[in-house]
């Protein structure tokens, strides 16, 4: 069982964030003593209620911090973006980590992103597909054809390779149910957001499944869940610590549309307490680690990753939190 970290590179406006950064960098040191197995970034731009560093520079700053731990961008928001900017920055940081570097992509679902990069209605999905399949095949060298607005290729190749080959680990994020049946077919695995409940999760690892069987794949040798996590001395404890910025958060989420991307029966428009439940992770050890134990029981996930901290959140519970997660929480799991 692996245990990760989604890194929080969101803080309040008007905070510092080059002293947010130096948290980080000190949360990454922490965590790699303790025994992390992983390291992960998202992706957004244009946000106000909250300031955010790109991930990918992060990432290069933080792979000198990690140790052995994986570094993971999950996600890129790919249909966004140049595939040969990002065939090259992502070849770049498999190189800088000796090879630990995971690659994660995803749609996207903000219509401020869609609108800065030009990306017009019903081109996610197209694009997603496009971009990833000239990706790798520069990542392997094969020659490649690609006209679109914005990238011309003519039997392109590049010189660069990444360190895993052919490639590193393809990652696709996804939350409905078209979406876990598309990530079974382009990705070498599923990772599976934080946002749904583990009932919407259960039911869409039939579909995933069902998926990887009609595309002739094997059931992946990975597969990450994203969970919200608190550990404190009790759950009264994790409450007072977490809920303000957690609170926040999943206001701004609601606020950008993150709902929409999930079934249309996981609701997570509802009131903090209805939306706690089998959503987050909260309270003591034993609690928490019987409530990782069961997310692993019902999905079958064998890498678990855990946001610790929200925007606004002080340091020093996150740190402890952190200490708890590995050192309580993680010895009770199996």
């Amino acid at each position: 069982m692996q245990f990760g970290l989604i890194l929080t590179n969101q803080h309040p406006p008007g905070e510092s964030q080059a002293e947010k950064f130096n948290d980080t960098i000190e949360m990454v040191r922490y965590a790699r003593d303790l025994g992390f197995d992983l390291i992960t970034f998202g992706q957004h731009f244009l946000l106000n209620e909250f300031q955010a560093i790109q991930p990918a520079i992060a990432a290069a700053r933080l792979a000198a911090e990690a140790g052995t731990m994986r570094i993971g961008l999950t996600i890129y928001l790919l249909p966004l973006l140049n595939p040969v900017a990002i065939a090259e920055e992502a070849a770049s940081l498999d190189v800088i980590t000796n090879g630990r570097f995971i690659f994660g992509i995803g749609l996207g679902y903000r219509e401020e992103e869609d609108n800065a990069f030009g990306l017009s209605a019903g081109e996610r999905v197209p694009k997603l597909r496009a971009h990833l399949d000239v990706i790798k095949k520069l990542w392997t060298g094969v020659p490649v054809d690609y006209e679109s607005s914005y990238c011309r290729l003519k039997g392109a190749t590049m010189a660069l390779r990444p360190v895993q080959q052919p490639h590193p680990p393809v990652w696709v994020a996804a939350n409905n149910d078209r979406a876990v049946e598309r990530a079974a077919e382009i990705g070498d695995t599923w990772v599976i957001n934080p946002h749904a409940t583990l009932a919407t999760i259960a039911r869409q690892m039939g579909l995933y499944r069902a998926a990887l069987d009609r595309y002739g794949k094997p059931f992946p040798d990975e597969l990450p869940l994203m969970r919200e996590i608190c550990v404190a001395e009790s759950r009264d404890a994790a409450m007072r610590l977490a809920r303000p910025s957690l609170e926040q958060k999943y206001q701004a989420y609601v606020a950008w549309g993150q709902q929409r991307a999930l079934p249309s029966d996981d609701d997570m428009t509802q009131a903090f307490d209805e939306l706690l439940r089998d959503r987050f992770i909260m309270g003591s050890p034993e609690e928490c680690a019987d409530e990782v134990q069961r997310c692993i029981e019902e999905t079958g996930a064998n890498t678990m990753i855990f946001r610790v901290t929200w925007p606004g959140m002080p340091k020093e519970g996150v740190l402890q939190g952190l200490r708890l997660l590995a050192e309580q929480v993680r010895p009770r799991v199996s």
